[in-house]
């Protein structure tokens, strides 16, 4: 099953979206968005940025975590993995966030036209 977008609205009235797996794992979470169309441009930089291995950047968080996050052409982050267990996994969200990316479903969990 190939990965798809959920995008959604949070009780603050901000918006973000979740790059998900075939397996519906979570592998890619948004920066939050201010406006739906925000959203759904930052939907458009991962689909157009997420399967070139340049645009990653490999993080270790304060508790020794590995995780990554996903650069746009500017420089600027538009996602961030969960925290990993060892280099090896996170290394293997990356390669799941390459390979699905490129989705063009979009659930639309917002509730709004």
């Amino acid at each position: 099953m190939a990965g798809y977008y959920q995008l959604k609205k949070g009780n603050s009235g901000k918006y973000s979206f979740n790059l998900v797996a075939g397996n519906h794992e979570v592998i890619l979470v948004s920066e939050s968005y201010a406006a739906k169309s925000g959203a759904e441009g930052g939907i458009a930089s991962v689909q157009k940025n997420g399967s070139d291995a340049a645009h990653f950047e490999k993080r270790v968080s304060s508790k020794q975590q590995p995780y990554f996050v996903l650069k746009a052409g500017n420089g600027a982050i538009i996602g961030t993995s969960e925290m990993y267990s060892a280099d090896a996994a996170r290394d293997n969200g990356i390669e799941s966030v390459k390979k699905n990316s490129p989705a063009t479903e979009i659930k639309d969990l917002t509730g709004e036209p």
